[in-house]
């Protein structure tokens, strides 16, 4: 009678295990990316919130003179897990993150801009001079 083989062999099973190393180091760090990314659309998220306060009140008095954090129907600044701050001086927002360790540099900030009529916005900041992969 033949016997038949049950089960692997080592050098089959050490295969294996290299493989599944070899993935996982390529992963990780992908996979560290996308959860930075995730974690910075918060402080996008954030932001948008402001933006449209800004916006209302730029078109109501004519001119982002005035517009700032807590006067003028713009909200006082708020934190959240990944948002340090928000300030908004004369309609320009600026968020400043936290929590980000993984970035140069450290908790980049996220500035948006208005033009004179508040409809156009320029995206600024450290954030985009120093992580493209991380900022929107």
């Amino acid at each position: 009678m033949k016997k038949v083989q049950q089960g692997f062999t080592l050098i089959e099973l050490m295969i294996v295990v290299a493989i599944i190393g070899i993935l996982a180091a390529i992963a990780l760090p992908a996979y560290q990316d996308y959860t930075q990314r995730a974690q910075y659309s918060e402080v996008v998220s954030v932001a948008n919130g402001y933006k449209t306060a800004v916006a209302v009140c730029v078109q109501t008095r004519g001119g982002t003179a005035g517009c700032n954090d807590g006067s003028n129907g713009v909200p006082v600044s708020r934190t959240t897990d990944f948002v340090a701050s928000v300030d908004v001086t004369n309609g320009a927002i600026t968020v400043t993150p936290q929590g980000f360790t993984n970035t140069t540099p450290n908790n980049p900030t996220y500035i948006l801009t208005p033009d004179a009529n508040g409809v156009e916005w320029t995206i600024g900041g450290t954030c985009q001079t120093s992580d493209p992969i991380l900022c929107p």
